[in-house]
């Protein structure tokens, strides 16, 4: 069974804690100003403020009085507008403490201070108003004193926060070792960057400046940083700035530009950074800080360069066949089965069983779910689904309503050599997990299949294809959504070509290709595992829905690439196409017809169903020598006593 997370590779990552603050950034995205060494001001500079603050309404009331009389000071009652301060003065201070403009609790310069401190001065305008109105006649003022210098006093006010802002920002504060940092996309996530990186005087990066796409926002300014140009002027840039790093910040960039990027700026020495999406960022995650809206840079890897469009999921009709569901998984310490259990948890199941007989996995499927591995409650299962009568009182006992099957053998060069454990496990085993289903009146049952079971040519595609009809088989005799669901390689999954090309990099190579042209077809673990679970509320007994993976990729292009990343000068060597191993895989088998289903994603095929009463073993080896690849496929039988006429 593919029963390992993907393991740690010793790709460095570079990571930076940024805090997305929405509710500090002011209108038209622009970012709140810095708040002074923390985000409660320091009381001295809250007293400071306040004492400014009566400046101002003393210069306001003053020259509204001179501006009342046609600035003829000898009209002026200075003992009634002395009275007539004190009052705007002591109004001002204790509005603005009960309202919290004194007490810390908004952003500096941040434009909910600046409704507030209008409330204020509005107040402070009426009560003088009122003043005047009741003792017009002892204080000798005009009434319209208190109207004239109420702008007066709004404006010296927003003045005095707008220099400070302006002061604290125009000199930021950088430790000796900051690198130098051009941050691509003046958008949402540009703006906080800046902002936060301003703030922080431990940043590891300097923001020097913004490149941006968008014509119009060349020579904006934000936070004291300017766009300095577009994507095509990235280059020269870099050497103007003398930067040495530069992070993506664009919430929706796709693979294709995120090439264009890399490509431009190869050579010249700097680190291309990288945020996850929005929607990932601002999802919490038991393996991430606990505040919410926290995100790592990382350098960028071949995953994104080889990455597809976010899907868009279908959370109601996911939701309506899973939640308050018992739901089983097997392989749930596996690659796949693991990511299928997070995704799952997170559509609230009355049970989630989680079933494999790997320990360790199970452990780790745990740990990232609930926080702990200790293997300590009865929704973690250690089981084989080669042994039938384990898993019949399994599900006996948990009676699951919704199965995804996910256990396998998958490594087509070992299946190969070792046929029956193919048979063993992939046939025999789904069958047992389908018989147990059956037993208990499973509702929905989702086999996990790959792209190696379209027109097969080894035994793992043999044995998977067996699979797909005998789900197909049991579709039929019980009436229920019984499906398959077909994709390719997954990035990342333990055993697959990024893990392998990482570890012969690092040991200084060669790094092995089997062919220079051979292609395959690549998902993100994530994203597969979504596409199944909805696969699930939209299949039908007895199909097989083909994900959607995007265009092909060249494998001696995915190499070429890691290797310039790594900045080593590596070797590249072919090795020939292993026994039966397709030059390029296919998603539809050649007497198959895809059809769509709805999804933009997912397309559906049809399995014949085979009776498990038809399973035979010399004629599964025959076939599997019969259908093999024109490379030269090779099948052991010496251990080979069981096998199936799939």
């Amino acid at each position: 069974m593919d029963n390992s997370a993907p393991p740690q590779t010793t790709w460095q990552k570079t990571e930076i804690r940024i805090t997305l603050n929405t509710t500090s950034t002011q209108a038209g995205g622009h970012p709140a100003a810095t708040s002074i060494d923390s985000d409660r001001k320091p009381l001295i500079w809250l007293w400071s403020q306040a004492i400014l603050d009566s400046i101002a309404w003393i210069v306001a009331l003053f020259l509204a009085v001179l501006l009342r009389y046609e600035l003829d000071i000898g009209l002026i009652n200075f003992a009634g507008l002395g009275i007539l301060i004190a009052v705007a003065v002591a109004t001002q201070l204790i509005a603005g403490w009960y309202m919290a403009l004194y007490r810390g609790r908004y952003t500096f310069g941040s434009i909910h201070e600046a409704r507030v401190l209008v409330a204020v001065t509005l107040i402070v305008c009426v009560v003088t108003s009122i003043v005047l109105s009741i003792f017009i006649s002892e204080l000798h003022v005009a009434r319209s004193v208190a109207v004239i210098a109420f702008p007066f006093a709004a404006l010296s006010m927003a003045a005095i926060r707008y220099a400070k802002r302006l002061y604290v920002e125009g000199k930021p504060i950088f430790g000796e070792e900051a690198q130098k940092t051009l941050i691509y996309g003046a958008g949402f996530l540009g703006n906080s960057l800046v902002t936060r990186m301003v703030q922080d005087p431990e940043s590891p990066y300097v923001p020097v400046g913004l490149v941006d796409d968008d014509a119009t926002k060349k020579h904006l300014r934000l936070s004291s940083v300017g766009v300095l140009g577009g994507g095509d002027e990235l280059p020269e840039l870099i050497k103007r700035t003398k930067s040495t790093v530069v992070v993506l910040a664009m919430a929706h960039l796709s693979s294709k530009r995120i090439r264009e990027i890399s490509d431009s700026v190869a050579g010249l020495g700097v680190k291309v950074l990288i945020l996850p999406p929005l929607q990932e960022m601002l999802t919490p995650d038991t393996n991430r800080d606990k505040q919410g809206g926290l995100t790592d840079f990382r350098e960028i890897d071949v995953a994104d360069l080889i990455g597809r469009s976010p899907v868009e999921t279908q959370v109601e009709q996911i939701a309506g066949y899973i939640k308050g569901k018992r739901v089983l998984v097997t392989g749930a310490g596996g690659s796949i089965g693991s990511e299928l259990c997070r995704q799952l948890n997170g559509f609230e199941p009355a049970e989630l069983v989680m079933l494999d007989r790997d320990e360790s996995g199970l452990q780790q499927t745990q740990l990232s779910i609930e926080g702990h591995g200790l293997l300590d409650n009865q929704n973690i299962v250690l089981a084989d689904i080669r042994d039938e009568e384990a898993l019949d009182k399994i599900f006996a006992q948990r009676r699951p309503e919704v199965v995804f099957h996910a256990a396998a053998l998958k490594h087509a060069p070992l299946l190969q050599m070792y046929p029956q454990e193919a048979w063993q496990t992939n046939v025999l085993g789904s069958l047992n997990v389908l018989r147990a289903a059956q037993n208990v009146g499973v509702e929905t049952y989702v086999n996990v299949s790959t792209d190696k079971a379209a027109s097969p040519t080894t035994a793992l595609g043999h044995s998977k294809r067996a699979a797909e009809k005998l789900t197909s088989w049991m579709a039929g005799e019980t009436g229920q959504r019984y499906v398959s669901v077909r994709f390719g390689n997954v990035i990342g999954s333990r055993g697959s070509m990024l893990p392998l090309f990482t570890d012969q990099i690092n040991k200084g190579g060669p790094v092995t290709v089997t062919h220079p042209d051979i292609t395959r077809f690549f998902m993100t673990i994530p994203e597969a595992c979504q596409l199944v679970i909805q696969a699930g509320a939209i299949g039908h007994g007895g199909d097989v829905l083909i994900l959607d993976m995007g265009e092909p990729v060249r494998i001696m292009d995915v190499a070429e690439r890691m290797i310039a990343m790594s900045g080593r000068d590596i070797e590249i060597k072919i090795t020939g196409l292993r026994p039966s191993e397709k030059l390029h895989e296919q998603l539809t088998g050649d007497d198959e017809t895809k059809d769509p289903d709805g999804h933009a994603k997912i397309s559906h095929t049809y399995a014949p169903p085979l009776n498990p009463a038809d399973l035979d073993l010399s004629l599964w080896l025959q076939r599997c020598k019969d259908e093999a690849g024109p490379n030269g496929a090779s099948i052991d039988e010496s251990d080979g006593d069981v096998a199936a006429g799939a």
